[in-house]
């Protein structure tokens, strides 16, 4: 893939240092490791190896990946591996993608306890789901879902909210039998949307009895129980916004579109138009246009643009990703599976599966030679810091 001609990474390795210097004391451990990550992904400082193709003998260098999530570059490798490992849970039904927001003034206490209120973000999602559909005057069903946090807007502001792409059906109660949503139609979102309310205000509360959250500047006050009760009681009688998009057009549509949500960062490479000292210029979407070109340039002073990008960053062992239900990690292989029996799919057979090679020496990469398309195989491999002997142009590769 050839290199963007501005990215994330030159940004922050020519200004980030001023930067730096300018909020030192004001940036968190996580925030620092991010933009090191970034800053020396795909370079000498991280190693890598020489490729040399068995066909044409051309050579080039392929520098080490920082693999960090937050890392624009990083996140194309990383979703189609992804999507390869969820390939085989797909199922032959509709499937709906459904978003959970939270209001504005509540995100902005999110942000100062990102660890408790991601979490609860979550779980109060997950759990609107389960229970409505669980409901027998609904679907009366056990759904799996899986959801994905993102924390950005289109202009990179703080804006948390979950994408979850759920099964339009589920086991019944006693596991036995699949049942199925109705055609083109999921459950009603202004019941998720009061439940969702209703569960997200009980956990806040909660975590502020139990004395779990901090508050800043002109919310400060909300540390005392009478005011942070007073603060959201207006909460409890507005619409949340929960939205629920019409089905994908098949579970292969399901894969390709959730791979690009749960690899995606706060801004692409490729939205980037320039970057001086001075000024960031970007591409951004705008999303209160009904219909038209959404399309807009935004410029933003380059100490600020480094500010909004590292607002994303989420705490150090904090998984965006989650599954639930049917699909959670523990009992998602035996699930699958019974479901699949019920449905009459064929099993992917184990013994059908292409066993690795035992050795392969010297191992040949996936991307093939991009002169002749020959295999490309590793001739030379060296360390963080030092220089490969056998000499070759560099090229824009993860290793």
């Amino acid at each position: 893939m050839p290199r963007a001609k501005l990215e994330i990474a030159d940004i922050f390795r020519r200004y980030g240092p001023a930067w730096r210097q300018a909020n030192q004391g004001h940036i968190s451990l996580d925030q620092l490791k991010v933009m090191s990550a970034i800053e020396t992904c795909r370079t000498e400082a991280l190693g890598g190896h020489v490729a040399g193709c068995a066909k044409c003998g051309h050579h080039h260098i392929a520098y080490n990946s920082c693999k960090n999530r937050h890392c624009p570059k990083c996140q194309g490798p990383a979703a189609r591996d992804w999507m390869e490992a969820r390939a085989e849970d797909l199922l032959p039904v509709e499937y709906f993608h459904l978003v959970f927001t939270l209001p504005a003034e509540i995100a902005q206490i999110t942000y100062w306890n990102k660890r408790a209120l991601y979490g609860l973000l979550f779980r109060a999602s997950a759990q609107t789901v389960m229970t409505i559909a669980a409901d027998p005057k609904r679907m009366g069903a056990r759904l799996g879902m899986t959801s994905v946090l993102h924390t950005w807007g289109s202009a990179l502001m703080h804006h948390p909210h979950i994408h979850m792409i759920v099964p339009g059906g589920g086991l019944s109660p006693d596991g036995t039998r699949w049942v199925g949503s109705k055609p083109g139609f999921f459950l009603h979102v202004r019941v998720l949307s009061r439940l969702f309310r209703r569960l997200f205000l009980e956990g806040l509360l909660d975590l502020h009895q139990s004395d779990k959250l901090a508050f800043f500047g002109d919310l400060a006050g909300l540390s005392e129980p009478k005011a942070f009760a007073a603060w959201l009681q207006p909460f409890r009688r507005t619409e949340w916004v929960v939205y629920a998009k019409p089905p994908f057009g098949g579970p292969e549509a399901v894969l390709a579109y959730l791979s690009r949500y749960t690899h995606r960062v706060a801004i692409s490479n490729n939205r980037l138009i320039s970057a001086n000292a001075s000024t960031v210029t970007f591409r951004w979407k705008d999303y209160r246009i009904k219909s038209g070109d959404r399309q807009k340039i935004m410029q933003l002073a380059t100490p600020e643009f480094i500010r909004r990008f590292l607002l994303h960053v989420l705490p150090a062992g904090f998984h965006r990703i989650r599954h639930y239900g049917f699909l959670a990690s523990a009992n998602r292989k035996a699930n699958i599976a019974r479901i699949r029996t019920i449905l009459g799919v064929e099993q992917l057979q184990e013994d059908n599966k292409q066993e690795p090679a035992a050795e392969v020496s010297p191992p040949t990469l996936r991307e093939p030679c991009p002169c002749c398309g020959g295999p490309m195989r590793i001739i030379e491999i060296f360390r963080r810091g030092q220089k490969p002997l056998s000499r070759a142009p560099p090229r824009e590769q993860a290793a």
